[in-house]
């Protein structure tokens, strides 16, 4: 499979002087076309840290992140703010939608940049997406007037919009409920047997369980790795064995 994203000897720090703190030391990942992939670790580890330098959403110390074929470091803002736009989605734990629209608006505002001209297109395209998840009679809801689950739905449809090539999402189940995390679940499985990777930062084994390779953090590092077959909806209990089992053998 083709790498879309590699990431080679990652450092970062944050803090200056005796407060600074080294989250990654050298880390170096990729992520291949159409994977699924989870990283796991305790708080502080340096999980999220590594999606963000991964995503380019954060700036790293010293290293390369390649996305795509491009050298982050060797482009500017602008260049780097339409890559992210446009090859790859974002969920986050707590999806930051604007309070002053309705739900159909904030899954459309990152598209309308530059494509004011295709504002009917975009819609449809939102409300298709909305109608696959389960949400679509909610589009002209307030952000306030829906479940978590419901937001949770509406942020997987706006990250769907440029068709990305990747899927970030940073403890996307986090805050939900059982059931409505495995419904979360469920979507991303779909949006990644279409040909989609994702990459998801979790705390959950029974999330990880459901992906095909789990990068294990501690100390700012990638302490090892575990590769499973594609989840099928059988034997979790036994895929989330084999998680516990590697993260002891880690020392986390």
């Amino acid at each position: 499979m083709k790498k879309i994203i590699m990431g080679d000897q990652i450092f970062k720090a944050f803090g200056e002087g005796e407060e600074k703190r080294n989250v990654l030391g050298g880390v170096s990942a990729c992520i291949h076309e159409g994977e699924f992939v989870a990283v796991m670790g305790p708080s502080g580890s340096g999980k999220s840290t590594l999606m963000y330098a991964l995503s380019g959403t954060d700036g790293i110390d010293r290293g390369t992140v390649v996305v795509d074929g491009k050298d982050l470091s060797g482009i500017g803002e602008s260049e780097l703010s339409d890559l992210r736009r446009t090859k790859m989605g974002f969920v986050f734990q707590q999806p930051t939608m604007l309070k002053h629209l309705n739900i159909l608006d904030n899954i459309i505002l990152p598209s309308m940049r530059g494509n004011r001209k295709n504002v009917a297109l975009i819609t449809g395209k939102a409300r298709s997406l909305m109608k696959r998840v389960g949400i679509f009679e909610l589009e002209k809801r307030d952000i306030t007037q829906v479940s978590g689950g419901q937001l949770q739905r509406a942020g997987i449809c706006r990250a769907l919009m440029n068709s990305p090539k990747i899927i970030f999402g940073d403890e996307p189940t986090g805050s939900l409920d059982s059931q409505s995390a495995q419904e979360i679940m469920d979507l991303f499985s779909e949006i990644n047997a279409e040909g989609t990777a994702v990459m998801l930062v979790t705390h959950d084994a029974k999330v990880a369980a459901q992906t095909e390779r789990i990068m294990f953090m501690r100390d700012g590092a990638i302490v090892s790795e575990l590769k499973l077959p594609k989840y099928d909806g059988r034997e979790l209990d036994g895929r989330i064995e084999r998680i516990t089992d590697k993260m002891r053998e880690s020392g986390i």
